[in-house]
C-alpha cells in the first residue's frame, strides 16, 4: 500500500512511500492499521527484510512500525510472498522482543 506519513523532524521516514500492513486480519474492523514503511536506500540489516514490489527491491523498516488511520492508506500495490512474510515475521519477533 502507499502511505503518506506526517512531517517529521526526527529520524523517521518522510514523504510518500510504500508500507506493509503487518496487522492481523482479525483486527480489520479497527479504524487503524499497523504498518511498516519501506525504503530502497536504507542500510540492509537482518531486521530489515527485503521484498519485491513490481520489479523493484525495497527493505521493510520493521523497527519503524506505526499505527495509521486507514484513510491514510491509499492504493494496494501488491502482496508479499509467503517467504517474504516469514522474513517480516522473524524481523518483528526480533524488534518487538517476542522470543
Amino acid at each position: 500500500m502507499r502511505l503518506t506519513p506526517p512531517t517529521s523532524d526526527g529520524r523517521e521516514q518522510q514523504g510518500s512511500r510504500y508500507g506493509v500492513i503487518v496487522q492481523s486480519d482479525a483486527l480489520a474492523p479497527l479504524s487503524t492499521v499497523l504498518v511498516a514503511p519501506t525504503s530502497q536506500s536504507a542500510l540492509q540489516t537482518h531486521f530489515r527484510p527485503p521484498i519485491t514490489l513490481g520489479r523493484e527491491s525495497t527493505k521493510v523498516l520493521v523497527e519503524q512500525l506505526a499505527a495509521i488511520d486507514v484513510r491514510r492508506a491509499s492504493e494496494v500495490v501488491g502482496r508479499v510472498s509467503v517467504e517474504e512474510m516469514w522474513a517480516i515475521d522473524d524481523a518483528l519477533t526480533l524488534v518487538v522482543g517476542l522470543n
